[in-house]
């Protein structure tokens, strides 16, 4: 019992550096809040880890299956390789929140030309 004590603190920790970097380097603006996929970037969320990290890695290396994943090149070098384990853990645990707000736009009548 104990140990489960520990590992659920860490693993919070954890979870939030890697929601923290996700913002911070503005993955969100391309791959959506969860990771769900945006336009011409894949959905990484739920991914199995193992998918995940492979793919980083080959990133890492330069290596990318479309001319869109080129700009993800210099995300996945800045990942030191603690990182690129647990980014690749959040995002295989990432779920879209079905009751939050973060897309909710609320728009006035008049400011959006009546349409």
């Amino acid at each position: 019992m104990l140990k489960l004590l520990l590992f659920i603190p860490l693993f919070t920790y954890t979870y939030a550096n890697m929601e923290a970097l996700y913002l911070k380097n503005a993955c969100n603006s391309c791959h959506g809040m969860y990771g769900e996929g945006m336009g011409v970037s894949p959905r990484i969320q739920g991914i199995p880890k193992g998918v995940l990290l492979r793919r980083l890695k080959d990133l890492q290396q330069g290596k990318t299956r479309s001319a869109f994943g080129a700009v993800m090149i210099s995300f996945a070098k800045a990942l030191d390789e603690n990182q690129t384990s647990e980014m690749a853990e959040y995002l295989s645990n990432l779920q879209t929140r079905v009751n939050d707000d973060r897309y909710d736009i609320e728009y006035e009548p008049a400011g959006d030309g009546g349409s």
